[in-house]
């Protein structure tokens, strides 16, 4: 286990105690859970079922099948091999018997990116005598938490994102007639990787009714011409490494010397919605109240419906960010899910409202927040407050 592992998962033996829990066991096929990845370097291709037990007493364990080995790189415990799915049971058996374990399991699936756990296998584990309870909390506290190396890695790379799309949205607005939106998508690209980024999807580049649809895919042949009059709409994530979090944000443009006074209306109810939730953040940490992800929904969803477009607000406000653009940590989100889980210190999430009008235009502003504890620290730095036009 690495430093920055070994400081992430400091105290979780004393929580566990803390919380009538025996141990939390994790579990991973074909990546299914990323989380595994927070507590174990992975060097090489894993094929068949792994297993993490991290104990409220006693050393952590890995449990992987014999074919898989050599994938497991250093680890703070004992490593543990398996061959056959008998040999498996009876280790699992001995692991979790008249045990009380967490798991990722969200109830009645009601946060799928928390439920990673097949339904077969807490069969099982319940059979061999675990007594399984959701590892939410754990989650948040343990795994969804940033480094301090993350926490820069993430200001590098938010900060090198700001500057991509101003400038890449200052030229764009002056080439009506010429801007293709696969173009700019592959700027965009080339620009981020000049600037040492990575990202494993291409950005989300949107003229006009396309910048309605929220996860619009340009491709070459069928993309847009920038007119004039189109709103323009940047989605672009990037990180570091393949090794730390992720920064994502959405930026507007309008090509046109004056922003029509209806794009204006929808532009202030988003942005005055975004504002809305660091203003919420701040405030609750300084009355040490605690809020919850569906909470911070509230009330940049309220805000939305009382400037008329409640209707057109058709995903969550946020999501977690870590080693997954979409995290396993805290969303915001009493729309797509009720998630409930609390927001603690040291997570980090987007704030990204959006207001869509199929088939004429939409708009969406996106910032990331990371929690400290004297309250957010928003990125980038300057957000977005103005549309960018051409003139």
């Amino acid at each position: 286990m690495a430093a920055d592992q070994r400081r992430r998962f400091e105290g979780l033996a004393e929580t566990l105690k803390q919380r009538g829990l025996d141990g939390w066991l994790l579990y991973d096929f074909q990546r299914v859970n990323p989380i595994v990845r927070r507590v174990l370097e992975i060097q090489g291709m894993l094929t068949r079922r792994l297993f993490v037990w991290l104990p409220a007493v006693g050393p952590a364990r890995v449990l992987v099948h014999g074919i898989d080995r050599g994938s497991i790189g250093a680890f703070e415990g004992e490593v543990e091999v398996y061959s056959t799915w008998q040999d498996l049971h009876q280790r699992l058996a001995s692991t979790v018997r008249g045990r009380r374990i967490a798991m990722e399991t969200s109830p009645e699936n009601a946060v799928p990116y928390l439920d990673r756990v097949p339904a077969g296998l807490t069969d099982l584990l319940s059979r061999l005598g675990a007594s399984i309870v959701s590892s939410a909390p754990l989650v948040t506290q343990f795994a969804a938490r940033w480094s301090p190396q993350e926490l820069e890695d993430h200001r590098a790379a938010a900060t090198a994102l700001a500057e991509i799309a101003r400038t890449t949205l200052a030229r764009v607005v002056r080439e009506v007639g010429r801007a293709r939106e696969y173009d700019v998508q592959q700027h965009v690209l080339e620009a981020m990787a000049a600037r040492g980024l990575e990202t494993e999807d291409p950005p989300v580049v949107a003229f006009g009714a396309n910048a309605a649809n929220p996860h619009y895919a340009a491709r070459p042949g069928s993309d847009a011409v920038l007119e004039a009059g189109h709103v323009v709409l940047l989605d672009l994530w990037a990180r570091r490494s393949a090794r730390t979090v992720w920064a994502d944000q959405t930026w507007m443009a309008y090509a046109g010397a004056v922003v029509p006074e209806e794009v204006v209306r929808v532009w202030d109810a988003v942005v005055t919605a975004r504002d809305a939730v660091v203003q919420r953040l701040r405030s609750a940490t300084g009355a040490g109240e605690r809020l919850t992800g569906a909470d911070l929904d509230q009330v940049a969803r309220g805000v939305i419906r009382e400037r008329g477009f409640a209707d057109a607000f058709v995903h969550r406000t946020g999501h977690s960010i870590e080693i997954d653009i979409h995290g396993s940590g805290p969303h915001l989100d009493d729309f797509e899910t009720h998630d409930v889980r609390e927001l603690l210190p040291g997570i980090g999430f987007s704030i990204e409202p959006g207001v869509y009008l199929p088939g004429r235009f939409g708009v969406r502003s996106e910032i990331n927040v990371v929690l400290g504890r004297d309250g957010p620290e928003v990125t980038p730095a300057k957000p977005q407050t103005e549309m960018i036009v051409s003139g």
